[in-house]
Formats: structure tokens, sequence, C-alpha cells
């Protein structure tokens, strides 16, 4: 089965009660190993050293009532029951819901969008294209399309959650790793155990890192049993704290124990909130992994697994604690003194492994949302390797994989404690949570068409609560807050200088595009000889003849005799559908055997291999020629007056009624069965490998031109496919300012040098069969 045909199906196939249980089952492990591991770490973070447990035992209660409300305001409410209806075509997270407020405000980032984008089907879901029903939310829409400004101000916005999330992924494996064997502390001499733990955590980190590549799908069904296991082993180990130490813990959750805190401990009870904050690390994934699963499937899961366990794990350290207020050794709060002595190893045991299953799943999110940021030209194009053809988006990208490892490494080895990586993690996880707010408040008016009120109601309840978190984490800015700021601020400088530089390059494409005149001049033979094969000339225009293809016919003595302009482009949805893959339209008269062939991709699909888009390609180009412009799968695009409208074409596996396309060895080459035609390629002298045919339906009939041009399209196959691919050296204009200069000529010039091919990812194409014409860009 073709691996996007599966993928969509299985996306949009209802499922059954026995699936979503399933689902429910595997999102432990996939979503929730960093929620779950949370408990190592926070009130070890909390009490570390803006408050003091004391005998009152006013701290620990109020810490716990704020754990309490934390977790069921924040990721209780406001994901499960809120954000996870936001999802974009089933897709999650901060790009997400950029990409769904792109299609009703009509704010898309990227220039090669067409108006035949919006009449794709995951494009129009939701009401997509429906005016606001409200007058507030018609003036926003017409506010966000008429300024530029807020447009920038609100890619910026998504960006600074990207990049938060990205930082998210340095700290989140830190931190959990080096949380989860701290418990060695408690196995040996204090002034050993600090030359322990930090080599122990970088050897973990660096075998997690090593054995990314081989993807999760090898071990990913251990995940589940072992957050199960580990979330088993909590809330036991709570439920036994709790009835053996201080059956009357439960008290602590009334929200009046917060304001005895405050009262108690003022400035540094409010400071210790970015410990506290720690307790909802790892919320953010149930939205955006909710592409991997179903919304119900997530809320199961949470709501009678997840919650609870971590409530009555919350519940049992705060009943241990309120009992022992003189700690062995001298030793800081932590997970490990609640845990009976005898169970300390196994549990141990269990918590590296969690920890490790929690920053896979961090590390695997961070890959899934550079690749969505590539797809819509906001970062640097890199290797993108698919680790699974089963399981649908488990990607592997190796240049960022090995940056994750080495700042990974270094942040634990330079902060060496809790403390600081807690700081640092609890800043990136709640900016993050502000970013989803601001752009949920927008959601809710233009995309769910509700009042203005409701919208400012969600954003100044949910927003106030992650203010005062936030605030507690930035003023630790000295103590570890820095990184992620840090961190982020080197990515978001990335991410614009490059979706800049693109942007502006695709503008240069479109003012020095070559006037269809001039092509008409050079007759069909284009002024050269034209030789038997496939040329498949790549460009971002969607539209006009590239000013590059100039030069082609200018410094190259022959050229292919079929020629396809070839754009390969991003739209703001997640998935595009196979049978809408394709769109294909001529360029100039048919005896000119020019085609124009753009290949639409979600931020989500999976690009094909080099072969099977050949063939995807070749075929496309095919119905396009039987077809004639006209039939079911056809559709007008509002081109300008250079070219005639272009058909809607999908994959070969799509159309089994239309034409497909068989390539035999030529000493194997069969008679067609008594219902199908063949097209074959012309006797030829020349020795060949392939036989190419085309096979199609008995009807609806050929003419005599279209049977021309399909022969000649199979013999133009047989001898092969060429890439020509433009090599743009960008440069700044003479006069520019010193910033622009700086910007173009060294920003994005390293960024373009140092990154992949515009076509590496989504062709493949062998480095025998690719031609490449430089030409410098003055922009």
């Amino acid at each position: 089965m073709d691996p996007e045909t599966g993928a969509y199906q299985n996306r949009t196939k209802k499922a059954s009660w026995r699936s979503v249980l399933v689902l429910a089952y595997q999102s432990l492990g996939v979503v929730y190993g960093d929620l779950s591991t949370s408990p190592l770490y926070v009130y070890k973070s909390t009490f570390a050293e803006d408050i003091h447990h004391s005998e009152t035992n006013e701290e620990i209660f109020g810490v716990l009532s704020f754990v309490f409300w934390t977790l069921t305001l924040v990721p209780l409410l406001k994901y499960v029951f809120i954000v996870l209806r936001a999802d974009d075509n089933g897709e999650g997270g901060t790009f997400a819901l950029y990409s769904l407020l792109c299609r009703h405000a009509r704010v898309n980032p990227l220039p090669s969008c067409q108006v035949v984008d919006e009449e794709l089907s995951e494009y129009k879901k939701d009401g997509v294209g429906l005016s606001p029903k409200t007058s507030s939310g018609s003036r926003l829409k017409s506010t966000l399309e008429r300024r530029r400004v807020l447009q920038r101000l609100l890619l910026v916005l998504a960006l600074i959650g990207t990049c938060m999330v990205i930082g998210d992924g340095v700290l989140t494996p830190s931190i959990s790793v080096f949380s989860a064997v701290s418990g060695l502390e408690l196995s040996m001499a204090k002034e050993h155990h600090k030359y322990v733990e930090v080599p122990v955590a970088c050897v973990i980190l660096i075998g997690l890192f090593a054995l990314q590549h081989y993807g999760t799908h090898r071990v990913g069904f251990l995940f589940a049993p072992v957050v199960v296991l580990w979330l088993f082993c909590i809330s036991a180990i709570g439920l036994y704290n709790i009835f053996h130490w201080n059956p009357h813990v439960y008290q602590a959750l009334s929200p009046y124990y917060m304001y005895k805190f405050l009262r108690k401990t003022q400035r540094g009870g409010w400071m210790s909130l970015g410990g506290i904050l720690l307790c909802i690390t790892g919320s953010e994934a149930m939205f955006a992994d909710l592409g991997h699963f179903s919304q119900l499937s997530i809320q199961i899961a949470f709501t009678s697994v997840v919650y609870p366990s971590l409530i009555l794990a919350y519940m049992g350290q705060a009943a241990y604690l309120s009992k022992h207020h003189v700690i062995d050794n001298d030793y800081r709060i932590g997970f490990y003194v609640s845990v009976p002595e005898k169970l300390r190893w196994p549990v141990l045991g269990i918590a590296i492994l969690a920890a490790v299953v929690g920053s896979q799943a961090i590390i695997t999110g961070t890959f899934s949302i550079i690749k969505q940021c590539s797809a819509l030209g906001c970062f640097p194009r890199v290797k993108i390797v698919h680790t699974s053809s089963k399981i649908h988006g488990q990607i592997y990208i190796p240049e960022i994989n090995w940056i994750l490892m080495v700042l990974c490494l270094a942040v634990t080895i330079g902060f060496r404690d809790t403390k600081r990586l807690g700081n640092a993690s609890g800043l990136a996880v709640i900016t993050v949570m502000l970013v989803t707010t601001c752009l949920m408040s927008l959601v809710i008016v233009l995309c769910w068409h509700q009042s203005f009120v409701l919208a400012i109601a969600f954003v100044l309840f949910f927003g106030a609560i992650e203010a005062l978190y936030f605030s507690a984490s930035l003023v630790k800015f000295l103590q570890g807050a820095w990184v992620p700021i840090a961190l982020a601020f080197i990515f978001l400088i990335v991410m614009c200088v490059w979706h800049y530089g693109t942007l502006k390059k695709y503008e240069y494409d479109v003012e020095n595009k070559v006037s269809i005149k001039w092509l008409m001049s050079l007759g069909p033979s284009l002024g050269i000889v034209r030789v038997r094969g496939i040329g498949l000339v790549h460009t971002e225009l969607v539209s006009g003849i590239p000013a590059i293809f100039s030069h082609f016919v200018t410094n190259l003595p022959a050229f292919h005799q079929v020629l396809v302009f070839l754009c390969i482009k991003s739209v703001p949805v997640p998935h595009v559908r196979p049978e809408e893959r394709f769109l294909v339209g001529r360029i100039g008269p048919r005896e000119f055997r020019l085609y124009r062939c753009i290949v639409r991709y979600g931020y989500r699909d999976i690009h094909k291999d080099d072969l099977e888009f050949e063939n995807d390609l070749v075929c496309s180009v095919a119905e396009f020629v039987r077809t004639g412009n006209a039939g079911s799968c056809s559709a007008s695009v509002d081109n300008s007056k250079d070219e005639d409208t272009m058909t809607v074409v999908g994959t070969s596996a799509t159309h089994a009624d239309g034409i497909q396309m068989s390539e035999d060895d030529i000493d194997d080459v069969g008679v067609a069965g008594s219902s199908m035609r063949e097209i074959q390629s012309p006797p030829s002298i020349m020795p060949r490998k392939k036989r190419v045919r085309f096979i199609m339906p008995e009807s609806p009939k050929i003419d005599v031109e279209a049977r021309d041009e399909l022969r000649e399209l199979t013999e133009a196959r047989e001898a092969g496919v060429a890439y020509i691919l433009g090599h743009s050296y960008v440069r700044a204009k003479q006069g520019s300012s010193f910033l622009r200069k700086m910007v173009i000529n060294v920003g994005y010039d390293f960024l373009r040098r140092n990154c992949r091919a515009p076509t590496a990812d989504a062709l493949s194409a062998p480095h025998a069969s690719t031609l490449e014409v430089g030409m410098v860009y003055p922009i």
C-alpha cells in the first residue's frame, strides 16, 4: 500500500471504542512520558532555596495545593477540554494553530500560495472561507489581512513558541535523566555521589541520542508499559505514604492553603512558583502529538490514568514530608526520600527508563516541529529521514539530533543540579503555554466564530495563571533561566533570516521571470537540439518561466524532448490527499512539449523517493494529456494570461481507472489484457534495458495528437530523467543598508551553503542525472 494513502485512510477512518482504548494506551508512552516524570523534581526544585520546610507544614501543604490546582486548571481544563478541540485536521501544536489561523484569515507566509490551494479538501474543513458570524470577528479578520505588521507579529509569535519548544527539547532530557539518576545520592556518601551522577547522566543521554537514527518504532512497544509501570509505581507509593503517614493530607487540596502559603512566605513563595511550574512540564505534548493519536484517546488517558496517578504521587510525597522535617544526611527534599528503602533500587531503575521515554517523546516532537517550520519556509532545509514506513510521522533529523545532544550535555555538565535545570526548563515550558494561549484567543474568534468576550475571558483567566508563573521563572534569569532565552534568541534569528532571504529570493524570481513571448519566438525546438529524455527544470515559481531557464537555453547546446517545469511547494495544511497531489498544465502550444507540474505537500506529509516520485510525475503528465483538460479530475486555476488552465491530477495509485505506467525488461514485455489498451514507445536502434508502456482504459477515445504525445512521453521516459537545478548565489543590491548586507550576504548565504539543496529531500535526485547552472540573485 502507498504509505501516504494508507496514512490518510487511517486518519479518516472512524475509530471504534476498542481502537480508541488502544490509542489511549499507546499515548501513555508517547505523550505522557515527560509529564509523568515531573514528580522526580518538582518538590526538590521548589524547596531548593526560596522557601524552607517548617514544622507547621504550611509550606508543604501550600505547595501541594498549588500543584493540585495547577494540574487541574492547565493540563486538565485548558488542554484536555479546550485546546485539543483546536486541531488542524487532526494535527496539533504551535504551528498547527498558526496554520489554522493562516487559512481562516489569509495571512499565509508562503509566497507561492495559489487560489486553487483553497480548493483542497483539508483546506476547506472546519468552515474555512466562511466569514465570521460576529462583527468583531469580521473586523479582526480584515485588520489582519490588511496590516502586514500584524501578520509579521503573528509569525514571530508562532516562531517564539517554536523556538521555546526546541529549547525544551534540550532541557527536558537533561532534567529528566539527571533527576532520575539523582536517586543514587541516597545510597552513597555525599562527597561521592556528585562525581557519579553527572557521568552516569551523560552516558545515558549520549546513548539516547545515538540510538535516534533507529527510530522509535523498534522499541516503541516498550514505551507504554514503562510509563504504565511508572505511573502504577508512583501512585502505589503515594497511596502507601498517605495512609501510613498522614491520611488527612487531602485537606491541603483546598485553595485556602495557597493563600496561607503566600501569606507566610511572601516573596520567597512567589519565587518558588518556578519550581511548582514544573508539575505541568510536558502538558503541551498532549496537543503537539495529537496527530499521532486522537482527541478522545488523549482525553481518556489523561483523565483516567495520568491525572489521578500524579495527584496521588504528589499527595503521597507531601504526606511523607509532613512527618519528616529533618532529612537524614542533610540531603535536599526530593522524590526518593519518600520511597520506602527496600523499593529504592527497583524504583530507581524504573525512573531512569521512564525518564528516557519522556526524553524520547520531546526529542521526536522537536524533530516534528522543525520539519513543519522547514515546510513552511521558516527554517533552513535539513535532511529528514523517515524511520518507519508504516507509522506516519516518525522522523529523524541527523543535524538537529547531534546539536540537541551537544547542548544537552553542555547544560547537564554546566549546571550539575536540579535547581538551575528546573529554572531553565520552567521558563521554556511556560513561554510555549503563553504563546498557545494567545493563538487560541484568535482561534476562538476567527475559527470558532465565537464572541470577543469569550476570547478575552480565555486570555484573562489562563493568561493570568501563566503570567504569574512566567514572572516567577523570569526572575530566575541569572540562576539558569537565561539558557532557554539564549537558545530561543539564536534559533529565532536563524528562522527570521532564512524566512526573509527565502521571501526576497522568490520576489526576485517573480519580478524577473521570462516572458512567454520570448519562448514563442524560439519555436518548438527552443532554438537548440532536442534530445531524447525528460528534463525536470526545478523552479519555485508557480506561474511563468524562471529567469534561470534563459541561462539554460543560452549555455546548453541541447535540451530534452520533454521539459517539465517542476515546482514542489508546501501548503498550510497538515496533509494533501494523494488524489489532489499534482497540478499539471502546458506552457505554450502542444508541439513545444513543455509542461508545468506543481507538486503540493502538507507540512506533515511524507516525500517519496526519487523512483516512485518520477513514476507518479510521468503518470500525472500522461493523465493530463489523456483527459485533455477535461473530466472529473480537472479544476481550473486562475493563472496569468501566459498560461492555460491547469488540472488537478492525483498519484497513479489514486486513479485506477486512468493511465497506469508499466516498466518491463525488454525480453519480458507481455501482452495487455483485453479490456485495456497500450501505448508503447516506437522502435529504436539504440539498445534499451527497459520498455515503458502506458496502459489505458478502453474509453474514452483518445485523439491522434494525444496518442502521439503519449508515445513521445514513453520514449522520453525510457531514455531517462534528468534534474536541472538552478544554483543561486544571493547577494544584497548595491546601496543596501549595512544590516541588509549582513542579513543577506553573511547570514542567509551561510545558511544556504550549509543546508540541504532545494530539491534534495523531495526528489533525492541521483548525482549522475543532475545538472546545476549558477546564477547571481541581487535582492
